[in-house]
């Protein structure tokens, strides 16, 4: 019979929330493997078993929880005969979701709070994905006639940029954010109707 794993993928779990909550908590200071372990109740060795380093716990766990999050989230909206409202999905609720419920692992991800971020083969494979489907959602305005010429990359490039500037809109909180308080979540509606009916300006037909 073979040795039984000492550590198992309820131990990782455990470990990636520990590590979301200290960082939410406290900023990246608040996070050593010691603090991880001792949160979620087990030993400093679990965390080398499991992620093989500091690193690989706070940039590949948590990055990684933050793109699977956004493809998961992505890939479970149900497609409607509307690719406009579609594509505000990702945006509302998925990616404002992301912000607010999980705020360490999107500054982690896209704002590369730890110095020297290098995401490894998992992550970026996991980033690639979600790209796909948000540029998937992004085809459909193409074949509806909602780009003109726009290349559909670049459409998305736009649009990403749009749901990042309203997520660290959203993340300086009430004292320094721009968002209407109370009104948060019509503004990030308002802001991606706007992009998108910008894409459409000068589709045909639409002069």
């Amino acid at each position: 019979m073979g040795r039984p794993k000492e550590h198992d993928e309820h131990t990782r779990a455990t470990l990636r929330a520990a590590t979301e909550r200290l960082i939410a908590g406290g900023g990246l200071a608040a996070f050593s493997v010691r603090a991880v372990a001792d949160q979620a109740g087990t030993t400093t060795r679990a965390v080398y078993s499991l992620f093989g380093s500091k690193d690989g716990l706070l940039v590949d766990a948590m990055a990684q929880g933050a793109f699977d999050y956004l493809a998961e989230g992505i890939g479970a909206l149900a497609e409607t005969d509307d690719p406009v409202a579609d594509l505000i999905a990702v945006g509302v609720p998925v990616f404002r979701s992301l912000v607010r419920d999980h705020p360490a692992l999107y500054r982690i991800a896209f704002q590369r709070i730890v110095p020297g971020f290098q995401a490894g083969p998992e992550v970026t494979a996991t980033r690639e994905q979600a790209w796909a489907r948000l540029t998937a959602k992004i085809g459909r305005l193409k074949q509806a006639g909602l780009l003109d010429h726009k290349p559909v990359a670049e459409a998305a490039v736009e649009f990403n940029a749009m749901l990042e500037g309203l997520a660290n809109a959203e993340l300086r909180g009430r004292t320094l954010s721009l968002l209407p308080e109370g009104a948060e979540e019509q503004a990030w509606r308002n802001a991606l109707t706007t992009v998108i009916r910008g894409f459409s300006a000068s589709a045909p037909g639409r002069r």
